[in-house]
């Protein structure tokens, strides 16, 4: 039987999560192959525990270093304000926003104690029916998914005044598995990602083409593109607030698998100005001019950011037009007013298999390296 982590965590906990994508590239566009269709799942737990729990957490890895342990998935715990008694065979919470698994395991903690391992039977929406009675009284439990996982490295203990110290524990979990489709709105075949970012630093983008120079030494210097496309390169940084909206972006990553699954990226660079309202039945907007031809708008995809939520559309033709340029759209179904935001939309996809997560209580906060791709 393996045994239980059971030590309360101490925030934020750090998520890692790994995936392996073949990408084939040619001049004209690029085959994505997913190696490795559920993601590796790397935690990093830090507990603040006293002088017995230090010595207890010791006593556990000289026993299992090498084994397999029930390690609780503490950055999707929720407190249903449930009281959970020892003979209790069902556990009354919302299973929805966590991985939950029957059959399987999960944990019951107070706040701040250890947790409590249960075996799960059956996954309800909204509830566990357990295989056995809880066997323990928690009057305010904390649950929590516990999937099985190994350490992939040391445990290390910091040792601080009045008996207390830090232990820090890397643990990947054993039985990733893909949690499906999220619920992101779509547009073209893709799914939209409508979250602004958030500025935590300089927001850098970084345009650019692959190209070779050809220099024989002797003359002048020729260029030759490697690829028919610009590439966009930027960082990202989102937050989530909530469990609802943590485990819809948690689902997100699952489909892109790493590399391979593109997504539309809003810019949010307010390219475009809008130069009169347009009406539900409009085919065609007016816009102040940015580019000396307008043909160049031609295939770029929009996004109207209106308050009821986003209308996305692509170009279809342009002219030029008494208000600077007009852009032939499909008609939005709802009238947009002139002080709309327009944003470009960029057809993008990670730009690395490996991306980071930060957990809270009240918050995850993912970062991570997109790319344009045709």
């Amino acid at each position: 039987m393996p045994e239980l982590w059971p030590f309360p965590v101490r925030q934020p906990i750090a998520q890692v999560l790994e995936w392996e994508t073949e990408v084939l590239a040619s001049r004209e566009a690029e085959q994505r192959i997913a190696m490795r269709p559920a993601p590796r799942e790397l935690l990093t737990y830090r507990h603040l525990l006293d002088a017995a729990g230090m010595a207890k957490a010791e006593m556990l890895v000289r026993a299992g270093s090498t084994g397999s342990w029930h390690l609780p998935i503490w950055s999707q715990a929720s407190r249903p304000g449930i009281a959970v008694a020892a003979s209790d065979t069902t556990l009354l919470l919302d299973t929805t926003l966590a991985d939950y698994r029957g059959p399987g395991h999960a944990v019951v903690a107070a706040d701040g104690g250890e947790a409590h391992l249960v075996e799960v039977a059956v996954v309800l929406s909204d509830r566990l029916e357990l295989a056995a009675a809880a066997g323990v009284d928690i009057p305010d439990a904390i649950v929590a998914p516990a999937r099985p996982a190994i350490l992939i490295g040391s445990v290390e203990i910091e040792r601080r005044r009045q008996g207390l110290g830090i232990v820090s524990a890397p643990f990947a979990v054993t039985d990733g598995t893909d949690l499906g489709a999220s619920s992101f709105p779509s547009h073209a075949g893709l799914e939209v990602v409508t979250d602004p970012t958030v500025l935590r630093q300089r927001l850098d983008d970084v345009l650019g083409q692959a190209i070779e120079y050809v220099d024989n030494g002797s003359g002048p210097i020729a260029i030759e593109p490697e690829r028919a496309h610009l590439q966009r390169r930027s960082t990202i940084t989102l937050v989530d607030y909530g469990a609802q909206k943590r485990w819809k972006r948690l689902r997100w990553l699952h489909t892109l698998r790493g590399r391979q699954r593109a997504f539309w990226l809003p810019t949010w660079g307010r390219e475009l100005v809008l130069q009169a309202t347009v009406g539900a039945g409009d085919t065609g907007v007016a816009v102040a001019p940015v580019l000396a031809d307008p043909a160049a708008w031609i295939g770029r995809h929009v996004m109207f950011d209106l308050g009821g939520g986003p209308v996305f559309r692509e170009v279809t033709g342009a002219t030029f037009d008494a208000l600077g340029h007009r852009l032939s759209i499909a008609a939005p179904g709802q009238p947009i007013p002139a002080d709309t935001q327009v944003h470009l939309l960029i057809r993008a996809r990670l730009d690395s298999d490996r991306v980071e997560l930060s957990h809270t209580a009240t918050q995850t906060e993912m970062r991570a390296a997109v790319i344009e791709i045709p």
